[in-house]
């Protein structure tokens, strides 16, 4: 009983190695031109529903609350959108050195380019008692600035993979973003009373759709008989993923709980997890974007694949820790009345 729930607790990271393994076997089926016509049902379809069931679900008016703490939302933003990537890419100056396949390197600066995502940031700061107001504001407004911040971070540091112009790679992102995420909050006005009474599925929905992405991304892979992957590779891809996380969780840590920072301690969570978290949801769909037909679109996804999981299960583990670390500092600060003189 206790696998079964664990199975059911983490079907998504199972669905994963399920989808590429269904793929390595009959990666007909899913590639361009192949029987699920992946270049207009994934391209359009299943990129559209996934944003339209992310404004549909978005609560608009919990976020609020949050907007007015500007410095927070500057730091986190400022910190996953610039900091980040020009962090990694240094990195990879060096890396480049080693014998680490070239596409998975390519993959690793793809991650730094990717918004925080929607889901976990926000669960995580929930789990600890954070300030998730904020987690929340700052994972739905980088999940907005991504639409337009992150293709052009993919653009300055990788280039355009494909033949498709910088207008129309654009184009394509506003008809299958912008507009459903727009549609679904529109639409989330008129039923908002019945959303809240029934707790519809949103995230269960978005996942199993961005399962079907994956499958066929790597349905191309796979019917390329030109492409490797040297497991050697990936193995020192993971290390350097999880090095990533804990420096860049350090880092943030250090720098907002220090005195005199102007961040409480619910704060510091937040924009831990939102900092150094990125999304998946909005991630693969924009790979599929911009580097619509490129050979090695796969290889480049890999990171972002290990990196989701990775980011849920190191935040998982270190929320005790936080949480007690949390609960001391609020509990110093009840206990330091102003001495009488």
């Amino acid at each position: 009983m206790g696998l079964l729930a664990s199975a059911r607790k983490e079907w998504f990271i199972i669905g994963i190695v399920l989808v590429i393994l269904s793929a390595k076997l009959q990666p007909s089926v899913g590639v361009r031109g192949g029987p699920l016509k992946p270049e207009v049902t994934v391209a359009y379809v299943a990129v559209a529903l996934i944003f339209f069931n992310s404004g549909l679900s978005l609560r608009t008016e919990e976020l609020t609350s949050a907007l007015l703490h500007v410095r927070l939302h500057l730091f986190v933003q400022s910190f996953t959108l610039i900091f980040f990537p020009l962090a990694v890419w240094l990195l990879l100056r060096v890396l480049a050195l080693t014998t680490i396949n070239q596409w998975l390197l390519r993959g690793l600066q793809t991650v730094s380019c990717m918004p925080p995502p929607v889901s976990s940031a926000v669960i995580l700061t929930k789990a600890v008692g954070g300030n998730e107001a904020a987690a929340i504001f700052n994972s739905a407004f980088g999940s907005f600035l991504g639409i337009v911040v992150t293709p052009v971070l993919l653009l300055l540091f990788l280039g355009s993979s494909s033949s498709v112009p910088f207008s129309s790679i654009f184009s394509q992102l506003f008809m299958t973003v912008v507009v459903p995420l727009i549609l679904g909050q529109v639409c989330r006005s008129f039923l908002r009373e019945f959303l809240e009474r029934r707790k519809l599925p949103f995230g269960t929905v978005s996942s199993a759709v961005l399962l079907m992405i994956i499958y066929t991304t790597f349905c191309d892979t796979f019917s390329n008989p030109n492409i490797e992957l040297d497991p050697s590779s990936l193995l020192m891809v993971v290390f350097i993923i999880f090095f990533i996380q804990v420096s860049f969780m350090v880092l943030t840590f250090a720098f907002t709980s220090r005195s005199g920072s102007g961040f409480s301690p619910a704060d510091t969570v937040a924009i831990v997890f939102c900092s150094t978290h990125k999304s998946l949801t909005l991630g693969i769909p924009m790979l599929k974007i911009v580097f619509e037909g490129y050979e090695h679109l796969s290889l480049i996804s890999v990171p972002l694949l290990i990196y989701h999981p990775a980011q849920i299960l190191l935040g998982s583990v270190l929320v005790p820790t936080i949480r007690s670390w949390m609960t001391s500092q609020q509990k110093a600060v009840k206990l330091s009345p102003v001495q009488p003189v």
